[in-house]
């Protein structure tokens, strides 16, 4: 039998894994699906510019693994640029290694009652945990005191947060935890400690799509928000 394969590091997950050509609305499009760990590599070596004896010890696996995992990306992508294809960066296997300086990171998710409150803009609450070397190792949960929409991206950077897990937001609040560094990874649901727990496993369930559109389209009580069956009542970030 064959050895299954390890697992390899991964530091982030893309803020992006859907692409497709200008015009391209075609559902029967063939789609190229490039793996988690494949787009990794090509991040490391072709985006921060390390040596692949460098992105494989980020990774933890062999020079020879990052170099098929860099070749596959680089082949996928160029078939994308010239057949004009969909592209989309999903699966594969790894785990979820974010670092930041030391190996220590702060990781925030909207909180109420101990589940992931599914509305960003409206949070009283954050529940927000300290992890090193890809393991809680205190949390705590903080009142926003008021901080509503915009203000509670700098709320969440003044108390140091790299990380938010959260139900749905609007678009301004999501530029704004861009421009703060705050990676994002809206619409999960659940006990907000199983999600952070899922999220250091690099298994969290979660929609990058998912967001308030109710700024965009007619206001109303009956919104929809994302692409979950809950409404936001109004009161999602903006």
């Amino acid at each position: 039998m064959p050895r299954p394969s390890k697992s390899k590091n991964v530091s982030r997950l893309p803020s992006f894994d859907r692409f497709a050509p200008v015009g391209n609305v075609s559902k029967g499009c063939t789609t190229i699906e490039l793996s988690v760990e494949e787009y990794e590599a090509l991040r490391l070596i072709d985006y921060v510019g390390l040596s692949q004896e460098e992105g494989a010890a980020q990774m933890q696996v062999a020079r020879g693994t990052i170099q098929t995992l860099y070749t596959d990306a680089r082949r996928k992508i160029s078939r994308f640029l010239v057949e004009g294809t969909n592209l989309q960066i999903r699966g594969g296997n790894y785990q979820i290694s974010y670092l930041k300086g030391d190996s220590k990171m702060k990781i925030a998710v909207t909180y109420e009652n101990g589940e992931v409150f599914q509305h960003f803009g409206h949070s009283e609450q954050f529940k927000v945990y300290e992890v090193e070397e890809g393991k809680v190792i205190s949390s705590e949960v903080v009142d926003t005191n008021g901080s509503g929409h915009g203000a509670l991206s700098g709320f969440l950077k003044a108390h140091g947060v790299d990380v938010l897990i959260c139900g749905g937001i609007g678009g301004g609040a999501r530029t704004a935890l861009a421009e703060a560094d705050i990676e994002l990874y809206p619409g999960a649901m659940g006990n907000a400690d199983a999600q952070v727990e899922s999220f250091l496993k690099g298994s969290l369930t979660y929609d990058p799509d998912t967001k308030c559109a109710h700024h965009d389209e007619k206001h109303g009580a009956d919104h929809d928000c994302g692409s979950h069956s809950h409404t936001c009542g109004g009161h999602c970030g903006h």
